[in-house]
């Protein structure tokens, strides 16, 4: 009797302790839903029309590099949507961007062809949220293999701004960007935060190495703020030969009248919708944060 009891006064403990070390071993998991492969699949296709790029094929997949969702821009060739998913999975599956393994084999390690499943093609990107991969992007037929890129790196961005624990939609969160962040956006230009309900508000990591077309945003008022470099933008005047180039977006290479300004570090200048400017001179690289609104 004395053992049935001591057996039966040692199970709550026992109970507890089994419930504890299977507690343990089970860890929670993000997962992206369809709903956030959408707003990948939507930045991406923001940033293709933002820079004139002619077609691609978008595909998101998630941590075990199934297909979630895919767009295929018009003008692509119809390969393009297998490349895509490709790219996708291949950089889930490694946990790295695809241009690390495009750019192994172009110095030689040519023996990395022969993994199954493997498309070492640039173009595709983790996405991460929270320090966690949750699902993978992938580009292809753009314009270039580094536009490819440049598209699953804006999708993979959107993705990272989703707040935790909260549906992708929601804007009326604050939001941290690290340094390391900020810095690898300025290496190529790039957008940093746009705000995903409505698009009517971006904060772009904005980088010029020579002068550019003029330009004219119909709907988008620029705030610019110079970090490095300097530059000369003539703002104003009219522009003689412009063309559209995307939805509310107009270029063209001569302008007559207008005013100069020399912008150096800590400069502002706000440039509303609708009012052409031209960067004629750039001594890069120029470095400028660009708040875009509407």
């Amino acid at each position: 009797m004395n053992s049935l009891r001591r057996v039966a006064s040692s199970l709550p403990v026992l109970l507890f302790a089994s419930m504890s070390v299977s507690k343990a071993q089970v860890a929670e998991k993000k997962v992206l839903t369809l709903e956030g492969a959408k707003k990948v699949i939507a930045a991406a296709e923001a940033y293709a029309k933002r820079n004139n790029a002619p077609g691609g094929v978008i595909a998101v997949v998630d941590d075990g590099g199934n297909l979630i969702a895919l767009e295929r821009l018009e003008g692509t060739f119809s390969a393009g949507a297998n490349i895509s998913i490709g790219k996708a999975r291949t950089a889930v599956m490694f946990k790295k961007p695809t241009k690390v393994f495009e750019d192994l084999i172009n110095k030689g390690r040519t023996t990395m062809v022969a993994v199954k499943d493997f498309t070492p093609l640039q173009g595709g990107i983790p996405i991460i949220v929270d320090g966690q991969i949750v699902g993978g992007v992938g580009v292809s037929g753009a314009a270039s293999a580094q536009q490819d890129e440049e598209l699953a790196i804006a999708g993979a961005q959107a993705a990272a701004e989703f707040p935790a624990n909260a549906p992708a939609s929601a804007s009326a969160t604050t939001r941290y960007f690290a340094k390391d962040r900020v810095e690898a956006a300025f290496d190529k230009g790039a957008v940093l935060f746009e705000r995903p309900d409505d698009g009517n508000f971006a904060i772009h990591t904005s980088r010029r190495d020579s002068p550019g077309l003029v330009e004219v945003h119909l709907k988008d008022a620029d705030i610019m703020y110079v970090l490095k470099g300097s530059a000369v933008i003539v703002t104003g005047g009219k522009l003689l030969d412009g063309k559209t180039v995307a939805p509310d977006e107009i270029r063209g290479s001569q302008l007559e009248g207008g005013e100069a300004h020399t912008l150096v570090p800590s400069d502002v200048l706000i440039i509303p919708h609708g009012e052409p400017h031209w960067f004629n001179e750039v001594k890069g690289p120029f470095l400028y944060f660009t708040v875009k609104v509407r």
